[in-house]
């Protein structure tokens, strides 16, 4: 298996790591990225840019990340409230009146942030199409009644995500997210990262489907536990419900659809821009702009959410927005923060070690959370700075 890309001294095991996904865990195209101290120390890839082609992955390929969009939604409603434009423990209705249907009225920001809104599905779900207008989206999740009176317990916002958080920062800076994204977080750092693919970058997208695990790596197939499997296997249950906010589910290599700005699910990032976008929350990036104030990179990892997930029904950790180490979702440290996209990529911050990671791919596994491609390159990362502090 060809390797292309570089690593610092000391981040071998890395390397090795990526090399065992192609040969062993079944990646056929994919990248990873790892900061430290805001300067770059892996940047590889390898395989195919297409998950059903034969073109070769080059190193400012991009992929479709899923949830780990969700990440970098997170960081602008924090970067708005950084700039004292949104008060967290303000009701979302105070800029978007009509939110306050149903008995949503005193749900506050950091409720819809951190997946406790109780609005995880709709009543009615969207087609692709009407998914893809963020005011039919922002309308649908406005008239819903909540599944939990907001800020009792929290619950995986799958897909509503993407409306709750783009409708709530176009109300408060009149622009859509997608744009403001590319404008006040990408640009600045120089980040591949888009939310609302634009023609110029189409042909940068590499084309994405399901990957399965092959006969070598079985034993790491294992079976959910039977209440998740029920949950799933239940039409009514919220679990479904909410990962079916749209019906049917979208072709995610149309281009219509990475055309709209679905913050809960449709970013498209290279390795490289989800990883340097993590490292500007906690650092400056090559000497430069730094994103959070070191109380907001605080913020962005205090608990808001933990225990049993309504929705997963797993146990799961959230901060404001972002996913917390934990079983669910095992980044690098107790003090990491990110989000994973289902089954697949991955972008997170460790401010203790001044770590910031990327990973994407064009084959996704059934998994919702730690996929073990991502988790074997994090594992080589704790093995790489555990080397660096034995020297």
């Amino acid at each position: 298996m060809d390797v292309h890309g570089t690593v610092a001294e000391g981040f071998e095991p890395v390397r090795e790591a990526f090399v065992r996904n192609f040969e062993v865990l079944g990646d056929r195209g994919a990248a990873v990225s790892v900061y430290r101290d805001g300067h770059r120390v892996v940047d590889l890839w390898g395989g195919t840019r297409d998950i059903d082609g034969t073109a070769p992955w080059e190193r400012g390929t991009a992929q479709i990340v899923r949830s780990a969009t969700k990440g970098v939604a997170a960081a602008a409603l924090l970067l708005l409230h950084q700039r004292g434009e949104l008060d967290l423990d303000a009701p979302v209705g105070e800029w978007w009146p009509e939110f306050k249907a149903a008995g949503k009225e005193r749900t506050l920001v950091r409720h819809l942030l951190a997946h406790r809104a109780g609005v995880p599905v709709l009543d009615r779900p969207l087609t692709p199409a009407e998914a893809a207008d963020p005011e039919l989206g922002a309308q649908a999740v406005a008239a819903q009644a909540p599944a939990w009176e907001p800020g009792t317990d929290h619950g995986y916002h799958a897909q509503t995500y993407s409306w709750l958080t783009g409708e709530l920062l176009r109300r408060v800076t009149g622009r859509p997210i997608g744009e403001w994204i590319a404008e006040e977080i990408a640009g600045p750092v120089g980040a591949d990262f888009w939310l609302g693919l634009p023609a110029a970058g189409a042909a940068r997208a590499g084309r994405v489907g399901p990957a399965e695990i092959p006969e070598a790596a079985g034993a790491l197939k294992t079976r959910p536990k039977r209440a998740v499997a029920d949950a799933y296997a239940d039409p009514g249950s919220l679990t479904r419900r909410a990962f079916a906010a749209i019906t049917p589910l979208p072709d995610e290599n149309d281009p219509a659809y990475r055309a709209a700005a679905l913050p809960a699910s449709n970013g498209i990032a290279t390795a490289d821009g989800l990883a340097r976008i993590y490292a500007s929350l906690i650092g400056e990036v090559d000497g430069g702009r730094r994103l959070f104030a070191p109380g907001t990179a605080a913020l962005a990892r205090a608990e808001q959410s933990a225990g049993t997930d309504r929705v997963l029904v797993v146990g799961t950790r959230f901060g404001l927005g972002h996913m917390l180490h934990g079983a669910a979702s095992p980044l690098l440290s107790p003090a990491s923060f990110g989000h994973p996209g289902r089954g697949g990529a991955l972008g997170f911050a460790d401010p203790d070690s001044g770590i910031a990671f990327g990973y994407v791919t064009n084959g996704f596994r059934q998994s919702v959370t730690a996929d073990p491609r991502a988790q074997a390159l994090v594992r080589a990362v704790r093995t790489a700075l555990a080397g660096d502090a034995n020297r």
